[in-house]
């Protein structure tokens, strides 16, 4: 697939969105004016974590904090209580105390709008960063989780083994209109139509466009 037919399908995804379930990171970053900060905390949140887990261990926790200060101002312990039943929650307690002091000593309390700045935080890797960098400050970024990774490999649009040799191919060569909303737009077309074992291939949207690499079995 070419980049002209991959704006194609983004266009056809981009039409049927509003009948999808929204992704529970694109419903934090509307209902907190694109706070940068809770983007970053609830995308720590999501790692390994299902939306239907993650969107309300975020509401338990931004309601007792919303900013590092008051954070660190949580024991470790209440911030795993306000975040159980997320994949990791005490490792993820940490992390969330760790970069909210890393935070207010190296960036006056403020999440750095910079990708490689973002990098430095510990326990933030490149999906973290690059969704912190488009959903919390609209700026040029690819997220690749393991919706866009495999949907960028079934569409025929790269031929890559990993999600970080996924991003690396998108850079190149998806036009960088498309960066900021290709993670969200993938990510709950693969929630609701183009899931890993059996896509709802009959009621997709770009089903004429798809070669459906690797398909075995579909609905």
């Amino acid at each position: 697939m070419d980049a002209r037919t991959l704006s194609r399908v983004i266009a056809r995804l981009r039409a049927k969105a509003p009948e999808w379930n929204p992704t529970v990171l694109a419903e934090v970053a509307d209902e907190t004016e694109r706070d940068p900060f809770r983007i970053l905390i609830a995308c720590l949140l999501s790692l390994r974590t299902k939306d239907e887990t993650t969107g309300p261990a975020a509401e338990r926790l931004f309601a007792l904090a919303r900013a590092p200060e008051a954070m660190l101002g949580l024991t470790p312990r209440r911030i795993e209580r306000a975040i159980f039943p997320v994949g990791f929650y005490r490792t993820k307690a940490r992390v969330i105390r760790g970069v909210c002091r890393d935070l207010l000593a190296r960036f006056g309390g403020k999440v750095p709008g910079d990708l490689d700045a973002l990098l430095t935080l510990k326990g933030v890797g490149r999906k973290t960063a690059n969704l912190v960098v488009t959903m919390g400050f609209g700026r040029p970024g690819i997220c690749v989780d393991t919706h866009v990774h495999r949907i960028s490999n079934r569409l025929g649009f790269v031929r890559t083994k990993s999600p970080e040799q996924t991003e690396q191919a998108l850079r190149k060569k998806l036009p960088r209109r498309h960066w900021i909303e290709l993670n969200d737009l993938l990510v709950a077309f693969g929630q609701n139509v183009c899931q890993p074992l059996s896509p709802r291939c009959s009621t997709c949207p770009v089903r004429a466009l798809c070669p459906r690499i690797g398909v075995t079995r579909s609905r």
